[in-house]
């Protein structure tokens, strides 16, 4: 390859619209065709702990992405909880904003111990394979059960062997990664060696497994001869595996990944003339970013991709021949270890004192939009510890078959080696080349839609109501009432799209008809456009087992400190749910008074008074007869009706009754129309402002007047019209980051909690640096810190490290 042909390739990093003299341009045209048409989300969970016990809440932040971009693709998550047997146990669905949403689960506190499995994906992502949704085991431990989890160390596992660039050519000297495979917990002290089959006792080659993926030799083979690669591990087990028989003629890809540059080089040896030229590809999230045209191929020839040019990330390097059939392709990591992400400048308050409160200051960044932050005792485990955001990115997203421990690779400090042994033994899924050149894409069976949508249709007097006019009065959560009015199509069709709302959404309806029959006779029914799709495939193994309890025995220390704050959490609770309680009934006090004080004139209290408030209390009345459902509630009083006539009395003597403060006959009282009750007042014993000094009390009814508002409030909706209820997305737990105030901490048992913080959308003080308060527990003296943001360009920010 020479200089000039070096030069050229490095101009195709800035130029797109470089041209090449090439007699075959498919395989560039297929891609842009699956890039355009079938971009790939790929899907992060961020946990608050990496294991849980029965009965505790288990909350997630979700990151959705396009490529390295968040998704703007999906606007809904499915997330569901199996049980081992695959049984599903719970499902949520959760709002999307910028790829980004969180939820949580509520672990029964009947559920066995055992590992549970939490899936997730986007209606967008079931029409592609479901090796690419997120599954992630979560273990859940519960000491009632009659069986515990332990390590499955025991399990058998099994080792592959993958020469770089998938060839194996005689007299190139070619690197081998030896890939372990296990159903249980894979051991990173292993080892292994190279012989050929002339010298069984003499090693060839030597090496040490880097960690429980993957160990890495290189060999150079000799014509003629057969090679045996041994693996075994430190409980001394060995499996055999023939090497790939060397061929006298072909191509090879090496490939070096530096700081400065992506070196490849292409050896070959007794090559024909006739399936040159050839041309090499590089993508990157299924995107071209490089190509080169091989006119004449030496023995060896190198060129370099300068780093500064592309992105971390997966390099998909692909050698075509003439004819566009791939004869060599490799993978490999875009500088791995100068990882593009931002880091935050942080200013720490933080004490070892128990039960303290600590400050973590958040500098102010530029252009980022908030953060998601979660802080535990830096004695736990998180997490991110197994596979962190970083590597769902880069690594785990895109790429099927089962890495263990993940994060490893991201992680300071970690071995650029071994990545790359790893990528040598992958192979990039999400397309084949020989399919999308041959036309053959993904079907499009399910498009998502934006948020939530529903399809209804209307019927009248059993029919369909066509091209007619719908009334719909929506209730909506914290929003108060609002009047929509839709129209159907000729089938009686109508959507609603775009809805963003927890929980359930009540609302009426009515059609828009003068024929009272026709609008009395109408129903509408409805059908979400989304929907949960079960999971096809088994779940995988995993790297723990299920072993009989032993009576008596000590549950494990992370365990035990779980169960201890499980409890302290419902402790916690109660206190909560208590004072909350008592703030509701003092406010709620206090606007009855406020309400009792505009009212009612001084001769009209006494200190003998029961109020009934119906502006700020939900106090219904079942029908229109006012003295009826006072009866129920006030001990003594007895109504008496006879004919037109109407009698109240109290302990057996007469009570009068007053409306708006003047005194009226009882009978008048069913002429008051219901909704306009704004209180009622029952005065037992003297009454000063009755007739002859009312021994036997009063009833004082105040209408509302202008002006009266209050927390229940009256929309006027016509009491026929029917409702009906929607189901929205699942509403989040709330997380109680403020723990200690208003709470005695003395009242309080011992403070286990390993989460000490859990904030899914921490916003940015535009202002100031964003501070983030949290309670230590009674052991902690350092902190795992992790925050995650995104600027408007999708730059990446992400801090996990322990601080003190």
């Amino acid at each position: 390859m020479s200089i000039h042909l070096f030069k050229r390739m490095a101009v195709v990093l800035t130029l797109a619209a470089a041209t090449f003299a090439y007699t075959q341009n498919k395989a560039e045209e297929a891609l842009t065709k699956f890039q355009e048409n079938y971009p790939q989300e790929k899907i992060h969970l961020l946990f608050n702990k990496d294991h849980y016990v029965a009965g505790e809440n288990l909350w997630f932040k979700s990151f959705v992405f396009e490529g390295y971009n968040r998704s703007n693709i999906s606007t809904t998550l499915f997330v569901e909880l199996y049980d081992s047997s695959k049984k599903l146990l719970d499902k949520k669905m959760i709002p999307l904003l910028k790829g980004e949403g969180s939820g949580s689960f509520s672990l029964a506190s009947t559920l066995k111990e055992d590992v549970y499995f939490i899936r997730a994906y986007t209606t967008w992502m079931t029409n592609f394979s479901e090796d690419f949704n997120y599954l992630q085991p979560i273990a859940v431990y519960n000491p009632a059960s009659t069986q515990k989890l332990v390590a499955d160390t025991d399990k058998a596992w099994s080792a592959t062997v993958h020469p770089e660039s998938g060839t194996f050519v005689e007299g190139i000297d070619t690197k081998f990664a030896v890939r372990l495979h296990s159903s249980g917990s894979a051991s990173s002290n292993w080892n292994g060696y190279v012989t050929d089959s002339e010298n069984p006792d003499l090693p060839v080659a030597k090496f040490n497994g880097f960690d429980q993926n993957v160990g890495l030799f290189n060999l150079k083979p000799q014509a003629g001869k057969n090679y045996q690669l041994t693996v075994q591990d430190e409980k001394g087990k060995k499996i055999s595996i023939d090497l790939p028989t060397a061929v006298s003629s072909g191509l090879h890809l090496q490939v070096e990944s530096t700081e400065k540059a992506v070196k490849y080089t292409i050896k070959s040896k007794n090559i024909s003339t006739e399936n040159q030229p050839y041309k090499i590809l590089g993508t990157i999230n299924n995107t071209l970013v490089y190509k080169a045209i091989i006119h004449k191929l030496n023995d060896a020839q190198s060129a370099s991709i300068p780093a500064d040019k592309l992105i971390n990330g997966v390099l998909r390097l692909t050698i075509f021949d003439n004819k566009e059939n791939v004869v060599a392709e490799r993978l490999c990591f875009v500088q791995p270890q100068t990882l593009h992400i931002k880091k935050p400048n942080l200013d720490t308050d933080l004490k070892s004192e128990e039960r303290t409160k600590n400050l973590i200051n958040i500098g102010k960044a530029d252009d980022f939009e908030g953060y998601s932050v979660a802080v535990a005792d830096a004695e736990s485990s998180t997490s991110e510890e197994e596979n962190s955001l970083l590597s769902s990115l880069w690594l785990t997203g895109d790429l099927s078959t089962r890495i263990t421990k993940p994060a490893q690779y991201f992680v300071k400090d970690s071995n650029p080696q071994a990545l790359d042994a790893l990528l040598i033994s992958e192979k990039w899924k999400r397309f084949e080349w020989f399919s999308i050149i041959a036309g053959n894409y993904p079907f499009i069976k399910n498009k998502p839609e934006s948020y939530i949508s529903y399809k209804g249709k209307v019927l009248a007097q059993g029919k369909p109501a066509t091209n007619s006019e719908l009334n719909l009065i929506f209730t909506m959560p914290d929003s108060g009432t609002k009047f929509h009015q839709i129209k159907t199509d000729a089938s009686g069709l109508f959507t609603l799209n775009n809805l963003v709302f927890e929980d359930t959404m009540s609302f009426s309806y009515q059609l828009n008809s003068s024929d009272k029959a026709v609008a009395g006779s109408t129903q509408v029914y409805f059908q979400p456009a989304f929907s949960f799709v079960p999971l096809r495939k088994d779940l995988p193994n995993s790297l723990m087992m299920l072993t009989d309890r032993i009576q008596g025995e000590e549950i494990p220390a992370k365990v035990a400190k779980s169960v201890s704050t499980l409890t302290f959490d419902k402790f916690i609770n109660e206190k909560i749910t208590d004072i909350e309680e008592v703030k509701i009934k003092v406010d709620r006090k206090n606007k009855t008074n406020k309400l009792n004080e505009e009212l009612s004139s001084p001769l009209f209290k006494s200190m003998n008074e029961m109020v009934f408030d119906f502006v700020n209390d939900n106090n219904m009345i079942g029908g229109n007869n006012i003295l009826q459902w006072l009866q129920g509630r006030v001990p003594g009083l007895q109504i008496s009706t006879n004919g037109p006539n109407t009698s109240a009395t109290m302990r057996g003597g007469p009570v009068d009754i007053f409306l708006n403060e003047m005194r009226v006959d009882p009978s008048q009282i069913s002429m008051i129309s219901v909704p306009d009750v704004a209180m009622i007042k029952v005065i037992r014993g003297f009454f000063a402002a009755s007739p002859g000094g009312g021994g036997n009390g009063a009833i004082l009814i105040y209408t509302k007047r202008g002006g009266i508002t209050g927390s229940v409030s009256d929309n006027g909706q016509s009491k026929s019209l029917k409702e009906m209820k929607l189901k929205g997305y699942d509403k989040e737990e709330p997380f109680n980051n403020t723990i200690y105030v208003n709470i005695d901490q003395k009242s309080l048992t011992k403070d286990t909690r390993s989460t000490l913080y859990w904030n899914p959308y921490l916003p940015k003080d535009t202002k100031e640096s964003t501070t983030v308060q949290f309670y230590n527990n009674d052991d902690a003296k350092a902190y795992k810190v992790i925050i995650i943001g995104f600027d408007e360009q999708d730059n990446l920010l992400y801090y996990n490290e322990i601080v003190k």
